[in-house]
């Protein structure tokens, strides 16, 4: 049997928060149903964060309440803290999310706290998720390099992703924000990383900056990983992390797996009206 790599869809949620122009909510939940028709095993749909924060998520609970809902695919949403975990679940999310940074310099600049006080915050929102019972998924930041702060020490994201799984996530995301990442310092990374989770627990979140996501794919692909993030159309980057641009295409993402010999499972003709839908979103002029 060919081996399965699964494709966590981040479009709706990582691919559109940096989006200058507010996009309008009906536009979010056609994209959302659009890509729930592909075969995702997972979808971050939203964010349930303050709105002066990422003014594009302001409208996460009527994205929620609009999707059509599709058997067998997860809708992930972020949240920072308990408020949003709150927040989260009363808009019925499947799975939550929380995040923190390998860096101080990048955790300060995006949420005005060192890491280990990031960390902290984060466990009321991880013990509720458990006590409920609701899928709970970590990102790392700033896995390889900081905008802040340079190179990121290998050790300093095993050292958060332990944390992360200490407080019960189920896997742990590890992104490369800027997309300075190269497939020898993705490795190097890694074989910290896997020291304390194994590849089963671990996805790949790498942006395009600088062209090397798919080789930084199959330098995880090389070390075990199985699930990489992606955003259709390759929407997306951080609003806190200057010069991140977009995530790894889905579509792009989907096709270097087919030539690699592995599937992915998805509806390609689908993902390809929902990269124009989603470029579509991009390039239209501001309101």
């Amino acid at each position: 049997m060919t081996e399965h790599v699964e494709i966590f869809e981040m479009g709706p949620r990582d691919g559109l928060q940096n989006e200058k122009r507010l996009i309008p909510t009906a536009d979010k939940i056609a994209l959302v149903d659009l890509l729930s028709q592909a075969g995702f095993a997972h979808i971050e749909v939203t964010s349930f964060v303050p709105p002066a924060w990422v003014p594009q998520m302001a409208d996460a609970a009527q994205v929620m309440a609009g999707i059509t809902r599709r058997a067998g695919t997860r809708y992930a949403v972020l949240t920072p803290n308990l408020r949003g975990y709150q927040a989260a679940r009363a808009a019925g999310a499947d799975m939550v999310a929380v995040f923190a940074s390998a860096s101080e310099g990048f955790s300060r600049a995006n949420l005005n706290a060192s890491v280990d006080d990031a960390l902290a915050r984060l466990a009321p929102v991880a013990a509720q998720a458990r006590a409920d019972g609701v899928a709970l998924r970590g990102y790392v930041s700033v896995v390889t390099d900081c905008p802040f702060d340079g190179p990121t020490p290998p050790a300093a994201v095993a050292r958060v992703s332990a944390a992360l799984r200490d407080m019960g996530c189920d896997q742990i995301s590890l992104g490369d924000t800027i997309g300075h990442g190269r497939p020898e310092t993705i490795d190097a990374m890694l074989t910290a990383v896997l020291d304390e989770l194994p590849p089963d627990r671990l996805a790949g979140h790498y942006h395009d900056t600088a062209g090397r996501a798919l080789a930084n794919v199959d330098a995880s692909l090389a070390r075990g990983l199985r699930v990489f993030d992606a955003a259709v159309g390759g929407l997306g980057g951080c609003p806190y992390a200057p010069g991140a641009a977009g995530n790894v295409a889905t579509e792009s993402l989907a096709a270097h797996l087919t030539a690699r010999g592995l599937a992915h499972g998805l509806d390609m003709a689908i993902i390809t009206r929902a990269a124009d839908m989603a470029r579509a979103l991009r390039e239209a002029p501001h309101a």
